[in-house]
């Protein structure tokens, strides 16, 4: 399963309402420490594909989103487990970090 692109109309089904820890990387295209994570993120999405949805917000598209969870800097990931922002990590991590996050 690749990445999901989440956008303020389907927030709620794709990350508060999942059945499984949602990963979402709130990104945007002119970003370079995102593009450096970007591949990472992917392999994560087809590596952890049913245990771990993996999602994507652009923060240029998403403003509201971005704003409601006061992200500052990106890329910035949030993991999502039952509807609650459990973790959070911002900058390039190395996968191990990022993965460690929805353990």
């Amino acid at each position: 399963m690749s990445e999901v692109i989440i956008t303020k109309d389907n927030f709620e089904k794709e990350v508060l309402k999942s059945d499984i820890p949602v990963l979402v990387d709130f990104w945007a295209s002119w970003c370079g420490p995102c593009k450096m994570l970007s591949p990472i993120i992917a392999q994560i999405a087809e590596e952890q594909a049913g245990k771990v949805k993996v999602g994507k917000i652009n923060v240029d598209e998403q403003q509201e989103l971005a704003a409601q969870f006061r992200v500052m800097s990106i890329p910035t990931l949030i993991v999502f487990k039952d509807g609650e922002a459990v973790a959070q990590s911002v900058g390039v991590q190395p996968k191990e970090q990022i993965e460690a996050m929805f353990e």
